[in-house]
């Protein structure tokens, strides 16, 4: 019997079961259900139909109502507007249970990519030895962000992951009960979270997920690669962000981070202390039973509140276990030793800390705060800085800066902004002293530009009184293309300063860099930001290497294929020798947490990918994953640049800003309580370009199912050579490099999201129809060449499962989406009146805020 393929079994197990149990849901004992069920699907039929005939989301929305709800006045369309709303975010949820409930039947557990494999394939390739040294030094930090693409409140998620469990096990009767629950829950906030809110809500993924899957990957290697041997080095950790992030958050202070710091250690002890309540049924054995009975008693007092003083260290609770296991293997067999060490390694991995937070802040923020340390210490006649200091040369000032050292006390300035800055330097202390070294040891320099903004960011961490020493990682993030491409010289200027070197030395000739995040397809279009990196992160590979230091990438991807995410395993696996990858560090957000890594087996697989291609990369010579040539490099270049000229060119457009500001659903963001970062940077009423942060921007052009970051300027860039009659060199690097063959498929995927006849009755509008055209224009170049370049008929043809749960998913969200569209028109029609019905406006406004949550879920990587 063959085996089936992957869209076979989505069919079966997830298309199939959508169908079934949205049915149930349809005719579940409320009223606001059952009514909305039965004629949601005819509105879904008027807005197929309609969208095909060319009409617009007004004439759409108008038909429906004429045909099926003619006497119903306009407060009744838009309460009924409102439970179409309602019950398409229950539906989403619906189906993301059983796509998360299959995740095991559609995907290969132990397939291509997974340890298993990998283990079998190093086995058969006779590199079992190269492996396990590699892995001897090898890691992946997953670092939770607390940037909000995930609108699902905590209750809805709780509702979810038992929904999962109910839908694996086909109990009808519980999921009638959550289906009903569900229809029952609010899925909105009714205020901005706190910073934190965002991180108890990223502790329950801690908890519940990441606690078991990373150690069950961990496990698997302890044994089964290195056969039960101690490996020094956890190979998966954590990073966190929620409440350390203070880059446009003015609501995180140094109380809210430690808060949080507490709370991650408090949550680590409890998850140690049910474990060790479980193991002590086992170990009953005289002598380890009372060893069993300190521990659980110390971990206990330990973990009763955050603020609660703990009674057992990581050492001597490892010095604890370790002991058990002695006896258990000297005196009874090795009974039980299998779960000692289990559980021993999740202390090596999660310590005392569970997630190790980053504290990250702006570089123009830093040289402000710096500027007026140096201005009250000379004016209270402290003489750390020459009177001078503020005259000198960049050059000059850093020679200052590299030997400054001392404790000055934050509370002692009178500016806000440096006393929380100096706050959060001396928080990383006292959470090592609390939490261990590993709770906090990193400190991220947003819009980093030149040698002196990490400078000043190092001089300020030495004026912050570390009695141990600097313990702490300073790491220049580079965002613009601008930044990406003087990167290498700012880090030979860092590495050539005696101070500066001789710290990286003492953090073990390690110096960490995060490059892209969010700014980098915002500001140079999806190929020039990707390319821009790779670039980078050569150039730094090679300078590192020159001064004998290992550098440490951080990839601010964030999962979406806007921003280099997608197929983020075949990204990593495809980069090639002359860059730097002993370690993969990236941030995940949003839906990329719930998609990727909200449950166990999601979480298991996707990890394992991670690692597999950090091994691929090294252990198994994949031709198409090697460095790529000068002759490639240089087509590369072209192309990124061809295609940043047009984005450019795009971007600065008169119409740009106005068009987002006014046909989006861009402003709508800070209105829909979903993170506690304001939704732009300045205060101003006016919009600029620069004010825009990248989750609104990407997530508004992805509402429009237009998602420009993904795809604009690409069409251009190939067209060149197609013109040229040079389309072969093209054809010829995606045949020969996955780097750039998974950059594509990224764009690809991106492209499939989107949908122009939602918004092709723009084209026709008087200001804003020439400009729409652009953007269509280009997105039709984009595809035909793409199809041409792959050899394929449609977007997305060699990943047919995927592509079939984003049509699922598209299906689901197109009301929502054209009752988006309607409310957006009425809320410009009655924006251009004198004397608009305020009360009215309102109310469409919030037709728009709320239909972005439903479509936000459904994409799950949309920003």
């Amino acid at each position: 019997m063959s085996k089936q393929t992957k869209l076979t079994r989505f069919n079966d197990n997830v298309l199939a079961k959508y169908q079934v149990y949205n049915s149930v849901f349809a005719t579940l004992p409320f009223d606001s259900v059952s009514k909305t069920g039965t004629l949601l699907p005819l509105f879904n039929e008027t807005c197929i139909e309609g969208f095909k005939s060319g009409k617009t989301p007004t004439e759409i929305v108008d038909e429906f109502f004429n045909k099926y709800k003619p006497d119903a006045s306009e407060e009744d369309r838009i309460s009924f507007l409102f439970k179409i709303i309602q019950y398409i975010e229950r539906q989403v949820v619906l189906f993301d249970a059983i796509e998360d409930a299959a995740f095991p039947i559609i995907n290969n557990m132990g397939g291509v990519g997974t340890i298993r494999n990998i283990k079998e394939e190093a086995s058969s390739k006779r590199v079992r030895r190269e492996l396990t040294q590699y892995l001897s030094d090898f890691k992946v930090r997953l670092v939770l962000t607390a940037h909000p693409t995930q609108f699902y409140p905590g209750t809805v998620l709780t509702i979810l992951t038992d929904l999962q469990e109910a839908i694996k096990n086909d109990d009808l009767s519980l999921i009638k009960k959550l289906l009903a629950q569900l229809g029952r829950t609010t899925f909105f906030a009714d205020k901005k979270p706190t910073p934190y809110d965002e991180a108890i809500s990223l502790i329950w993924y801690l908890e519940n997920v990441f606690y078991h899957s990373i150690s069950k990957i961990y496990d698997y290697i302890h044994y089964h690669l290195f056969e039960g041997e101690d490996v020094d080095n956890e190979i998966i950790n954590l990073g966190f962000w929620p409440c350390g992030d203070r880059d446009g958050n003015p609501f995180v202070t140094t109380e809210t981070t430690l808060k949080v710091a507490r709370k991650l250690r408090q949550t680590i002890l409890k998850n140690y202390y049910r474990d060790i309540r479980k193991l002590k049924r086992r170990l009953t054995f005289p002598g380890i039973f009372e060893l069993m009975n300190e521990i659980e008693s110390s971990l206990y007092d330990s973990c009763i509140t955050e603020n609660s003083p703990i009674r057992i260290s990581v050492e001597s609770l490892l010095s604890k276990m370790t002991s058990i296991r002695k006896t258990l293997k000297e005196e009874h067999s090795n009974l039980f030793v299998d779960e000692v060490d289990s559980f021993t390694n999740k202390v090596k991995i999660f310590g005392f800390h569970f997630a190790t937070m980053d504290i990250r802040q702006d570089s123009r923020v830093h040289h402000d705060v710096f500027t007026g340390i140096v201005k009250e210490l000379q004016e209270k006649g402290d003489t750390t800085f020459p009177a001078n200091y503020l005259e000198m040369s960049p050059d000059e000032q850093i020679k200052v800066l590299a030997k400054v050292k001392g404790n000055i006390n934050p509370e002692k300035f009178s500016e806000e902004m440096v006393v929380r800055t100096l706050g959060s330097m001396r928080a990383i202390e006292t959470i090592q002293k609390e939490n261990g070294e590993r709770g906090a040891n990193r400190y991220i320099i947003s819009n980093n530009q030149t040698a002196l903004n990490v400078m000043e960011t190092f001089a300020m961490l030495n004026l912050s009184g570390f009695d141990d020493g600097l313990n702490v990682d300073v790491a220049p993030l580079f965002e613009t293309v601008d930044d990406l491409a003087i990167a290498p010289e700012v880090m030979r200027q860092l590495y050539s300063i005696p101070e500066y070197r001789q710290h990286v030395a003492k953090r073990k000739n390690k110096q960490n860099i995060m490059l892209g995040f969010s700014d980098g397809t915002k500001d140079g279009g999806y190929l020039m930001a990707n390319w821009g990196i790779y670039k980078a992160k050569e150039e730094l590979t090679k300078v590192s290497r020159e001064f004998g230091i290992k550098v440490i990438f951080f990839d601010g991807r964030g999962g979406p294929p806007a921003r280099g995410g997608g197929k983020t395993s075949k990204f990593y696996a495809s980069l090639g020798d002359n860059i730097e990858n002993k370690e993969i560090q990236l941030t995940i957000q949003g839906q990329t947490i719930s998609s990727n890594f909200g449950n166990l087996d999601s979480s298991q697989f996707n990890i394992e990918q991670l690692l597999g291609a950090g091994i691929t990369n090294k252990i198994f010579n994949d031709p198409m994953n090697a460095s790529l040539t000068d002759a490639q490099k240089e087509l590369l270049e072209d192309l990124a640049e061809s295609s940043f000229k047009a984005y450019s060119d795009f971007k600065n457009h008169e119409m740009f800003v106005p068009y987002l500001e006014r046909m989006s659903t861009l402003k709508f963001y800070g209105k829909a309580n979903i993170g506690s970062r304001p939704s732009k940077r300045s205060k101003s009423d006016k919009l600029n370009f620069s004010d825009l942060r990248a989750i609104p921007f990407v997530g508004s052009w992805s509402q429009l199912k237009q998602n420009v970051p993904g795809f604009f300027g690409v069409g251009t860039a190939f067209k060149k050579y197609e013109d040229a009659g040079e389309f072969d060199k093209v054809q010829d690097l995606y045949n020969n490099s996955n780097f750039f063959k998974t950059l594509l498929e990224n764009s690809v995927m991106s492209m499939a999201k989107s949908f122009f006849d939602l918004t092709s009755y723009m084209a026709k509008d008087a200001e804003f129809g020439a400009f729409w055209n652009i953007i269509h224009d280009e997105f039709e170049l984009t595809k035909r060449l793409l199809l041409k370049l792959t050899g394929h008929t449609e977007l997305m043809q060699n990943y047919p499962d995927g592509k079939a749960s984003i049509a699922v998913r598209d299906s689901i969200v197109l009301p929502l989406l054209t009752i988006q569209q309607y409310a957006l028109k009425e809320v410009q029609n009655m924006s251009k009146l004198e004397n608009p019905d305020n009360k009215r406006l309102e109310t469409f406004e919030k037709i728009v805020t709320r239909s972005l949550f439903g479509n936000t879920n459904a994409s799950r990587n949309s920003a």
